[in-house]
C-alpha cells in the first residue's frame, strides 16, 4: 500500500475545478491556501514517484518541487489567456548525457494522463532516429510489440508527416515509423484511478515498461553509426 503522503487528494482536484470556473487574479488570491495545498499534494507525490524510478532508472530531477511545472501561464504574447492553467503537471528527466527522454504526469480532473517520448526532436536527432528506423526497424517492432508495452501504453502516437520524409523509401516497411516526426506515448487515467491509494505504484509501473524503448532511444542518440560515443 501506498504511504498516505504519495496519495493525491480529493482537494487537489477540487482545487483544480474550481479554478477553472473562477480563472481570474482575484479568486486565485483568495483562495491561494488552496492552491498551496495542492502544490505539496503533488510534491509530495513526486519525491515518492522519484523514490521509486531511482530504484530502476537514474532520475536527474532532484526532488518533487523541482519536477511540477508553475501553475502561471505565459502571458507576454497572449494578452487574453487565462492567468493560471487548470491543471498541475510534472516531469522527470533522465540522467545525461547517457540517458535521454522524461516522464511527464498531468493531473486534470476529467482529463489525467501519462506521457513520455520525444515531443520535439532537434533535426539532427530526428535524423538519427529515422536512419536507426530505416536499418533496423526489426529491433523498433520488437520494442513496440512487447506485451508489457502494448497492454499499458497501446500504440506509438505523435504527429506524422503525410508522405515520406525526404530521401527515404515510400515502401519501406517501417514507413509509419519514418514518417513520425513526434515520438509520444500517452496513457489516460480516470480521477478515481488518480485518487487511489496505488497510483503512484502504478505510475512507477507504467513508466518502467517503456524502460527497454527509452534505452534504445538512448543509445541511437547519443553514439554515431559505429557504436561509438557521439563527441
Amino acid at each position: 500500500m501506498a504511504n498516505n503522503s504519495s496519495t493525491i487528494q480529493q482537494d487537489t482536484l477540487s482545487f483544480l475545478s474550481s479554478l477553472a470556473k473562477h480563472n481570474n487574479r482575484d479568486w486565485f488570491e483568495k483562495h491561494k491556501p488552496r492552491y498551496q495545498g495542492a502544490a505539496a499534494n503533488l510534491q509530495a507525490f513526486s519525491d515518492v514517484l522519484i523514490e521509486r524510478m531511482n530504484r530502476h532508472d537514474r532520475i536527474s530531477t532532484e526532488n518533487g518541487k523541482k519536477a511540477l511545472f508553475r501553475i502561471y501561464t505565459d502571458q507576454r504574447f497572449h494578452k487574453d489567456r487565462p492567468p493560471y492553467k487548470t491543471w498541475l503537471a510534472g516531469y522527470l528527466e533522465r540522467m545525461k548525457p547517457a540517458l535521454r527522454g522524461g516522464y511527464y504526469f498531468h493531473i486534470e480532473p476529467g482529463n489525467c494522463f501519462l506521457g513520455c517520448g520525444f515531443y520535439e526532436p532537434e533535426k539532427e536527432d530526428l535524423h538519427r532516429i529515422r536512419m536507426d528506423i530505416l536499418y533496423d526497424h526489426a529491433t523498433w517492432n520488437k520494442l513496440l510489440k512487447a506485451a508489457p508495452l502494448r497492454k499499458t501504453w497501446g500504440d506509438l502516437g505523435g504527429r506524422q508527416l503525410k508522405t515520406a520524409p525526404r530521401d527515404f523509401p515510400k515502401d519501406h516497411p517501417a514507413i509509419g515509423l519514418l514518417r513520425h516526426t513526434q515520438f509520444i506515448f500517452h496513457r489516460a487515467f480516470t480521477d478515481k484511478e488518480v485518487l487511489s491509494e496505488g497510483f503512484v505504484n502504478e505510475v512507477d509501473k507504467s513508466f518502467k515498461t517503456l524502460r527497454p524503448w527509452l534505452n534504445h532511444m538512448s543509445e541511437v542518440l547519443t553514439t554515431d553509426g559505429n557504436g561509438d560515443p557521439l563527441q
